[in-house]
């Protein structure tokens, strides 16, 4: 068993309510998530309120998507945090972390993930660390998620 942490960061020529909108509604995730395009046929269900704490967002897909369900469980202004718990390809539950800090010409923002490894993952990671198996996710959907917010920006 062991803890990791998994942090990327990127500044958007955006204002941070707009980011936010994107990050608070699971139904936005659509548009910017590294992890859409893993299943075309993923099956989504929404509960809860539309955005902010409470709302939830449950997927099934194939093998490459597999199954969980997240939760917001944090909504302030400037970060937004969820928690993440998947059922296949294997259990495990996470905490995400979304922080959107003012710069100049925009906002940075950090997506950072926190768990523990047990089980098969805490063998798996110790060969293939939590940093190579997402980070590139991660750095892929802050780039889609610059792309909307950039595009949308007034």
């Amino acid at each position: 068993m062991g803890n990791f942490e998994v942090s990327r960061r990127t500044a958007i020529a955006a204002e941070p309510a707009r980011i936010h909108a994107l990050i608070d509604n699971f139904r936005q995730w659509r548009l910017w998530s590294p992890w859409e395009d893993a299943d075309p046929q993923l099956a989504r269900t929404y509960t809860g309120p539309e955005s902010g704490v409470g709302a939830r967002y449950a997927w099934r897909g194939n093998r490459k998507a597999g199954a969980g369900v997240m939760e917001i469980k944090a909504d302030a202004e400037r970060e937004i945090g969820v928690e993440l718990s998947f059922e296949k390809p294997f259990k495990a539950t996470n905490f995400v972390t979304f922080t959107l800090a003012p710069v100049a010409g925009g906002t940075e923002v950090t997506w950072k993930m926190t768990g523990t490894h047990s089980g098969l993952m805490g063998v798996v990671s110790k060969v293939f660390p939590m940093e190579n198996l997402i980070g590139k996710d991660f750095d892929k959907g802050l780039a889609r998620l610059k792309t909307i917010a950039e595009s949308t920006a007034d």
